[in-house]
């Protein structure tokens, strides 16, 4: 029998994680990781192997086919356009100190979309192939121009033969128009809630009458809209994080139960923000601890709450869709089924790059909507989108259900060759699938009723975590 390369990583108990170039893994010894290093496999390795499809008889047979049509799942496809970020104003009435779009004063002049930007926008909208769309409103503050995301949102109605708009707003003012244009059906709002409000005060409004603006207009809209009609995020400053169980009691208490538990960004005002050495190992302590947390706490409550991003690393090792979260995507190829429009009109692959380009840190910059996508710029971003053949990546067991942040790179060393364990990307989501894989092998009720509600199945099989004896 031939066997696929297979990776291993040590875990958290002093067992080996092995996973192959597919994303199939299973947990076993020492002795094991000898017997295969030495090809010194034991009839009880060999069908162990061949059953979980690690390894084949000849070419073409069940276990060699399962393992190519596994390894094609797991690759991201191109696909169309259908998501689309757009900016109508960088104009903002906060001033966020860890803002990382380096937003403009509410009052300020040129950062709005002129009269042929707006028709260049909806011009390219007019172009996208697809039957649906989702756009999402970012800024500065977009609902400081309502006019603007009408335009846009009559436009795709008609247009497509279904859309969806979410609004990502700092909820602050609320107008009649405003009320009017978030009552829609097919309209979402995202806003951010950085914890209790002492924390929020100190991060967002820094002053006691805008504090409670905020937290009247929150009020308002979950009492005036179903579950599933707001979303909301934390920024958690790593130095000086909120109480996490505060924290949640607020985001329950609104009725989220989703939390994107985001550390500060380096991008834009943020850049400047301080948060001490040893970023990454100090937010990897906080996430792992926030993530027993959660365990713990939807055990006592009966009612389960997840941090978002965990969840989706958790949904990309056990299955092959989960590839909505385009950092975890491989191949995340740019300009493939989204991209972001500026308030001046030009194209960017994500909305990091724009905020890059704010600053004059590099123009990544992919076009306008004059012009239209420039795919020469395109073709070279996507040269790095993928972790196929990097020669640190090809040795890592998480491999297959990681990804690759070219963007990233860029913005903190200038550069996209970095050794991946060099940098913030790699070092987060190692500690990431570290954590994933820990809960995986946990053998604990609490646990067990966490990770089947994450995964949205009925009950834990044991089957999804194999071990090797």
């Amino acid at each position: 029998m031939k066997v696929w390369p297979l990776k291993f990583r040590e875990m958290s108990d002093g067992s080996m994680l092995f996973a192959d170039d597919a994303g199939g893994f299973f947990k076993a010894g020492d002795d094991f990781l000898d017997r295969y290093a030495t090809d010194g496999l034991s009839a009880d390795d060999s069908l162990f192997l061949k059953e979980g499809s690690h390894g084949f008889e000849r070419e073409r047979d069940l276990p060699w086919t399962s393992f190519a049509y596994r390894w094609a799942r797991r690759q991201s496809r191109p696909r169309k356009m259908n998501y689309v970020i757009l900016v109508p104003t960088l104009r903002c009435n906060l001033a966020c100190g860890y803002c990382q779009v380096s937003r403009a004063p509410e009052k300020a002049r040129g950062f709005d979309w002129s009269d042929e930007t707006l028709t260049g926008v909806l011009s390219f909208l007019g172009d996208l192939e697809g039957p649906d769309i989702k756009v999402e409103f970012q800024g500065g503050e977009p609902m400081l121009r309502v006019d603007l995301l009408e335009a846009v949102r009559d436009y795709c109605r008609e247009k497509f033969s279904q859309s969806q708009f979410v609004v990502c707003t700092n909820l602050q003012k609320l107008d009649a128009r405003a009320w009017a244009f978030l009552d829609a059906d097919d309209t979402f709002i995202s806003t951010s809630l950085d914890g209790d409000r002492l924390t929020h005060e100190r991060q967002r409004t820094h002053d006691g009458d805008v504090t409670d603006a905020f937290f009247r207009n929150l009020e308002a809209v979950v009492a005036r809209y179903p579950e599933g009609k707001i979303s909301a995020l934390p920024t958690v400053d790593v130095a000086n994080p909120p109480d996490l169980d505060a924290l949640l009691d607020n985001y329950e208490r609104y009725g989220v139960r989703s939390v994107y538990l985001r550390p500060i960004n380096h991008q834009g005002f943020a850049r400047k923000f301080h948060q001490g050495d040893n970023v990454v190992a100090r937010w990897n302590r906080l996430h792992s601890g926030f993530i027993d947390l959660l365990i713990a706490r939807n055990h006592r409550t009966g009612r389960f709450m997840e941090e978002y991003y965990f969840s989706q690393c958790l949904k990309r090792v056990l299955r092959f869709d989960a590839d909505n979260h385009v950092d975890i995507r491989n191949p995340n190829f740019f300009a493939s089924d989204y991209v972001v429009v500026d308030h001046d009109g030009r194209f960017y692959p994500t909305d990091e790059a724009r905020m890059l380009s704010r600053i004059g840190r590099i123009d990544l910059s992919i076009g306008d909507v004059a012009t239209g996508i420039d795919r020469a710029k395109v073709d070279v971003l996507n040269s790095g989108a993928f972790n196929h053949f990097d020669p640190d990546c090809i040795h890592c067991a998480y491999q297959p259900f990681c990804g690759t942040d070219v963007v990233d790179d860029i913005s903190r060393y200038g550069r996209v060759d970095v050794p991946r364990p060099d940098t913030w990307f790699c070092g987060r989501h190692l500690a990431l699938f570290d954590k994933v894989f820990e809960i995986l092998y946990r053998n604990d009720a609490p646990t067990r009723a966490s990770l089947a509600a994450w995964l949205g199945v009925a009950a834990w099989d044991d089957g999804m975590a194999p071990v090797h004896s």
